[in-house]
C-alpha cells in the first residue's frame, strides 16, 4: 500500500487485485454491465484521486486478512452506485434496444434461457431490501469477512451478522414459496 502511495504507477497492482470484486458489486447492485463499468471505472479513478489521504487503520476488532484499502474502495464503489441511482432518477434513459427498433429473435432466445437459469434466485435477490442485498452479495459474490463488510456499510459486525442471516432466511423462503 505504502509503494502505491509514493508510485502512483503501482496503484496497478491494487487495480488488478481489486478490479473484478468491484465491478461484480456494481453489478449486483445496478443489474446492467455497462452501468457497472461506469461505477467501477468511477471507484478506481476516485481512489487514485484520493489516494495520498488514504490511511491504513488495521484495527485488531478487523480480524486476521481484512484489508482496510479493500473496505475503503469499496466505501468508495458504494457511493458510485448511490451517484449512479442519482443521475438516473433526475434523468431517466430510454433502454438502446428501443431506440434501434426490433431485436434478433436468435439472440432473444438464448438471451431468455440464459436468464431463466438464475432468474429466480437473482429476483428474490433483488427484492431484498438494501443493505440485507448489499451485506449478502458482499458476503458471498465478493468473499469479504464480517469486519470488512461492517466497514463498507457502517454497520457493526454484529448487525451484519443479521443482516445476512435475515437475507438468506428470506431469500430462502421466496425460492421455496416459488416452487411450490
Amino acid at each position: 500500500m505504502d509503494a502505491a502511495q509514493a508510485d502512483p504507477a503501482r496503484f496497478e497492482a491494487l487495480y488488478r487485485k481489486y478490479l473484478a470484486q468491484v465491478y461484480s458489486y456494481a453489478v449486483y447492485e445496478l443489474g446492467d454491465h455497462h452501468d457497472a463499468e461506469d461505477a467501477t471505472e468511477r471507484t478506481f479513478l476516485a481512489a487514485l484521486a484520493n489516494l495520498a489521504r488514504f490511511e491504513e487503520r488495521a484495527r485488531p476488532e478487523d480480524g486476521d486478512g481484512a484489508s482496510t484499502f479493500r473496505v475503503w474502495l469499496f466505501q468508495i464503489a458504494r457511493n458510485a452506485v448511490a451517484d449512479h441511482h442519482r443521475r438516473r432518477r433526475r434523468r431517466p434513459e430510454a433502454p438502446l434496444e428501443a431506440a434501434q427498433g426490433a431485436v434478433d429473435p436468435l439472440d432473444v432466445e438464448r438471451l431468455v434461457l440464459d436468464h431463466d437459469a438464475w432468474d429466480g434466485a437473482w429476483r428474490a435477490v433483488r427484492r431484498l431490501p438494501g443493505d440485507r442485498r448489499r451485506a449478502l452479495v458482499l458476503r458471498f459474490v465478493d468473499e469479504m469477512s464480517t469486519a470488512e463488510i461492517a466497514g463498507v456499510l457502517g454497520r457493526s459486525e454484529g448487525a451484519v451478522r443479521v443482516l445476512i442471516h435475515r437475507a438468506l432466511k428470506s431469500v430462502s423462503a421466496d425460492l421455496q414459496a416459488r416452487d411450490r
